[in-house]
This record gives structure tokens, sequence and C-alpha cells, in this order.
């Protein structure tokens, strides 16, 4: 059958807004700004706003628990950039001011007939057959035995910013994200979050409540994450259970500014969101981006970002910020994807910051078009990323205490190295893979209960499910321990000495404990009879 390629990175947004020249600027002193057409009340930045014949001045909603003061001002196009930007910093008043740049999603579709459904997801499941392109059997993520340990929780939520989703697809019946302190249809902000009746997420490129899909990027890479199992129709997600909140930061035309994007991260991690998805990319680095994600990391979200698919060690952003995990694609023979099906001249971005890789090309999908169309599949890294969002959830999921940073370290510690082009993929941590291609079995199997040598800590920890006791040998005391619910509530936190290293629990139930010593910090999953 004749395949249809549709390349869709176009750059030039459709709306008026996005052909307006957009300056982002971070003032020292939060007091002398007054929102809307008005004046600032600053007499210098006036002057530049007044020369420049700005069109509108508004707040950059970085998070209500950021002190950071950071605006957006809008000019006409025909305005000089680096003329108002040399302008603000010479005032003094500014810590800087840049253009609000953009960028696009990762990935490329294409529609191909081919068989059964489930076995078309090579990256959950691989026994070599897979037919559009060299396949080898288990260079997949062990995404079933990974479910036996873990199918996912409705208590972890995963934002996905993206081009928006097809809300009433059925693969995701039951699986939005539901803003329960909003009344829906009612126009009023009921929680004072800065969003009218954001019931399942946000639109930040038409500033709406309705992030649906009118381009497939963000449907694809929702569905990789969460799309309904065990239902016989379609694909499955890797988290089976999890709730999907949908952040549009993508056009018609697969691009975005990193305003929306800002302000995409930053509702995330306001809104409760345990795992953020960003298929997206851009060329030019951004304070206020770079803010967004450490908010975000601050406020304990998991960050995920796709490396970008110009075959070449160009850093794109934000998978160029630090403590993000930043995914690279393979083929279903585990090699480094070079090139993606849709261009000779693509491939998966390299280089010093790259986290994992994972399956990412002729990665078969949903449709934002229709709800019985299960013929699309894509390639990017925008689809390697959803799998390693993932695994984050189904890690979240079995222990709820995991910080962003712990989780990074599982991914990268469990990934299986030396698995692709031994001209690239060298033992340890290498440029074109990362630390390995990710395994989600062996990310939860690495929070399995019972006796447990750490490297790190080089603890052995000991379970006494008759006794509700735990038992934690180590080499470097004082430990400081903390144990959590099921729903990521502290219930008993103590500190362990080398004449007291039990910690005693009066009810049977899963526990996960964190330990921290003056160095490292790990957290494990306990079972208590």
């Amino acid at each position: 059958m004749k395949s249809i390629l549709l390349t869709l990175f176009a750059i030039i947004c459709s709306t008026a807004q996005a052909q307006n020249l957009n300056i982002i600027f971070k003032v020292n002193d939060k007091e002398i700004i007054r929102e809307g057409k008005n004046l600032t009340g600053a007499k210098s930045l006036d002057s530049i706003n007044l020369q420049y014949e700005y069109l509108s001045l508004r707040k950059l909603k970085t998070g209500k628990k950021s002190t950071n003061t950071t605006y957006i001002v809008s000019f006409p196009d025909t305005v000089n950039s680096k003329a108002v930007i040399n302008a603000y910093l010479q005032t003094g008043l500014v810590e800087y001011a840049e253009v609000d740049a953009k960028g696009t999603g990762g990935g490329v579709m294409n529609t191909q007939v081919n068989d059964a459904l489930y076995f078309r997801q090579w990256g959950l499941k691989n026994d070599g057959s897979f037919t559009l392109s060299p396949a080898i059997a288990g260079a997949d993520i062990d995404m079933e035995n990974a479910w036996e340990i873990q199918q996912g929780s409705e208590n972890i939520i995963v934002a996905v910013m993206d081009s928006g989703l097809k809300m009433n697809h059925p693969e995701f019946t039951g699986r939005l994200w539901e803003n329960v302190y909003e009344i829906p249809g009612n126009g009023i902000d009921d929680d004072e979050n800065g969003y009218v009746d954001d019931i399942n997420g946000w639109d930040f490129v038409d500033f709406d409540n309705n992030p649906a899909d009118d381009h497939g990027h963000g449907t694809n890479v929702t569905g990789i994450i969460a799309a309904n199992g065990n239902n016989n129709i379609g694909y499955s997600g890797v988290d089976l259970n999890c709730k999907i909140m949908t952040l549009k930061g993508l056009n018609a035309n697969n691009s975005g500014s990193y305003s929306w994007w800002v302000e995409a991260i930053t509702y995330a991690a306001d809104n409760g969101a345990d795992v953020i998805n960003l298929s997206v990319g851009g060329s030019s680095n951004s304070n206020a981006l770079g803010e967004a994600v450490e908010y975000a990391l601050a406020n304990n979200v998991v960050v995920v970002v796709c490396m970008m698919n110009t075959d070449s060690n160009t850093p794109y952003y934000p998978a160029n910020y630090p403590n993000v995990i930043a995914v690279g694609a393979t083929n279903p023979d585990d090699k480094r994807s070079s090139p993606f099906f849709w261009d000779i001249n693509s491939g998966s971005n390299y280089g010093s910051h790259i986290s994992v890789v994972a399956p990412g090309n002729y990665i078969y999908g949903l449709s934002a078009f229709s709800n019985t169309n299960y013929e699309t599949y894509w390639g990017g890294t925008s689809q390697a990323t959803p799998h390693v969002a993932g695994i984050c959830t189904l890690l979240k999921a079995e222990n709820p205490s995991l910080t962003p940073v712990q989780i990074k370290n599982i991914i990268e510690e469990t990934a299986e190295d030396q698995i692709g082009n031994p001209l690239e993929d060298g033992p340890g941590f290498d440029i074109y893979y990362g630390h390995g291609r990710v395994n989600a079995y062996n990310a939860l199997n690495s929070l399995t209960a019972g006796i447990n040598n750490n490297e790190k800590l080089n603890l052995q920890i000991y379970p006494n499910p008759s006794e509700g006791i735990i038992t934690i040998n180590g080499n470097n005391y004082p430990l400081e321990v903390s144990v959590y619910n099921t729903v990521g509530q502290i219930i008993k936190e103590k500190t362990l000495t080398n004449s007291d290293k039990n910690i005693t629990l009066n009810k049977s139930g899963i526990y996960f404990i964190k330990i921290k010593d003056d160095n490292n910090e790990v957290s494990k999953k306990v079972i208590i009879k």
C-alpha cells in the first residue's frame, strides 16, 4: 500500500497573536508593574513600551508558589527585538529580557495498514516479528513483566503538554483528570487558580478550557502513556490507570511559543501533576522556560523531555535543562533511530545531556480525528518520551514518596546498557544512548520489598512481616527514615542510630520508606502482613 508522509514541522503560527513580536522580561521589583494595556508605573519602562508602540502587557503565570515577577509584552512584528531588549536591560529594573521563542513537537506521522493491534506495539513487547523495520526479540521496555508488579494508580496524574487530546476517544474513557475544585460550566474561576472552568486541563494556545487536539501529535503521545488496556480495542498505554491532565501548548501547525509552555508547566505543578511529558523542543535557550522547569521539579513533578530529531548534538530545550529526564529514540532492533522513517536526514539527537533512550520509531497509536482509525504510526523522540513518562507514573504508583531525582536515578540505573550499535553504545554512559534503553520491569523491580542491598547507602533492609518491624543495617549513621502510606502521607519518622536500627509499624499493609544519610537518599517499598 502506498504510504502518505505528512511533514508537520511548520514554524509559522496561524494566529494573529503569534505573528506579533512577544518579549518576556523579569523585573527586579515586583511592585512596579500593573497589568493590562496601562502603563507600568515605572517611568523608564513606560517610555520604552510607548516608544515601540506596545500592544499589550500581562503577567506570565509562573506558579502560585513562585516569587518570580515575569511579564510578556506584545509589540508589532516590525519592531527590532534587540533594540527593545537592550533598552529594557539598560534601565536596571529588568533581570532578563528575551524573545518569546518557539519550538515544535518532536514526532512525525505516517499511515500504513498492518496486522493485529497490540502486537504492533513492539516497544512494549518485541518478539522480533515486526514487519516495517528490522526487529530483534527483546528490544523493548519489558512491559508485560512490569505489569506483573504495577499497572498504575488513579491517584497518579500525568500532565501531557502537547497539541491537546481527542477527549472523547474510547481509549481515554475514565482516564481524564478532573479538577474537583472547579464547578463545570458556571463561567467562574471557582478555585481561583487563574483559569475559568478548567475541568480537564487548559488550552494555552487559545487560552480557553477546551484543550482539543487539532493536529494529532498530542493524542498519539498521550495514548502511548495512558491508552486503556484490556478493553478489546486499539492499543494499550504503558500505565493502565493513571489520570491524564491535558495541557495544549502546540497549535495546529505543531508549533508553540515558550510562553505557552511556561504557563503549562507551572499549571501542572500547581494543580497536582506527578509527572509531566514534554514531547517538544526549541533550539533557543530561555530563562523563563528554565525557571518553569525548576519550579516543577521543586514541587515534586518529574519532568520527561524529548531530545528532538535533527540527528545531531544540537541542544534543544527543555531537554538541556538540569535534572530532567532527556529521552532519545531507538528502532525495533535496539539501534538508535538514525534516520527515522520519514526523512533520511533525521535522527535521534544525542549529547552529554541525554539520560536514556526508548522505543521511538514506527510507533502505532491513536488518531485525533477518528475513534476507529488505528492505522497511524509515528516516529520521533516525541514517541520515545511517553514510554519513559509512563514508567515514571508506574514508579510513583508503586512508591508515591519517590522524588524526581530518585525517579531519574532509578530510570538511568536500571536501563539496559550496550544493547545498540557497538560503535555508539559503549559500556556505561555514552552520548548516543545515555545510560541505556529503559526497562520498565527493572525499574519497578528495584523497588521490590525484601532483603535489599543498596550501593549508595550500603543498606540491608529486613521487613519482619509478622511483627511489623523494619530493621535497617547500614554503615553510615544516623539515618533519617520517613514512612509513607500508599497515598504519599508521612505516617512515621525516626532517626536511626547504630544502637537503634528498628522502626515499628502498628498496622499491616503496604508502606514506602525513605532513608537518608548526609549524602544520599533511597526509597523502598515494604509489605507488612
